[in-house]
């Protein structure tokens, strides 16, 4: 389960969050495993794994997605653009990115090619990561029986809602990409004329 969550978190993906359930009900099940060690070995997993992708972005995901990332859309301009937003707003996407499936996987890689400051990225990183998998494994084992009552109507609503939310902030970047990606551009042009401000 350990290797799993690494993986995921280094930019593999991987059915991490089926192993930690996985995991904790077998847990709940026969006792033969405590559900702390499951949710320690989930939690250092999210980590390790996260600092692994940060270091992989860091050294090579800028170049990569400089060179081919206009091919899945990630241009020049939208390259500077998740700068700027990692840049302002690089916490909140590193903590919340843990409970998206997809952006989950690619996080870390590109807080580090974004050039997100370590030590910050290393706190909302344990932040998330302990509030995530340790969450699912202790949030399953306390709900023994009832997991599959709650994935019922509340799963169905906490989709509608994750998925609103997404929704959401995908019309909110269409809608204000050409706006942001113009102030990102005003300020990396100011930071290259005035490197030491």
């Amino acid at each position: 389960m350990t290797l799993a969550v690494l993986l995921e978190s280094m930019g593999v993906p991987v059915p991490a969050e089926t192993c930690i359930i996985t995991a904790s009900l077998y847990c709940l099940k026969t006792h033969h495993l405590a559900i702390q060690g499951v949710a320690l070995a989930a939690i250092a997993g999210a980590i390790i794994g996260d600092n692994c992708g940060y270091m992989i972005g860091r050294h090579f995901g800028m170049k990569l997605l400089e060179e081919h990332g206009a091919r899945i859309g990630l241009t020049h301009e939208r390259l500077i653009l998740g700068r700027y937003l990692f840049s302002r707003q690089g916490s909140t996407i590193v903590f919340l990115g843990r409970f998206v499936s997809l952006l989950r996987v690619f996080v870390a890689l590109l807080a580090g090619a974004c050039n997100m400051r370590w030590r910050r990225f290393m706190l909302f990183n344990t932040l998330g990561g302990t509030c995530w998998a340790g969450g699912y494994a202790l949030g399953t084992y306390a709900l023994g029986r009832r997991i599959s009552q709650v994935s019922g109507p509340v799963g169905v609503g906490i989709g509608i809602v994750a998925f609103a939310g997404l929704v959401g902030a995908g019309l909110f970047l269409r809608k204000n990409e050409k706006r942001l990606t113009r102030q990102a551009m005003r300020e990396a042009t100011a930071l290259a004329a005035y490197p030491g401000t």
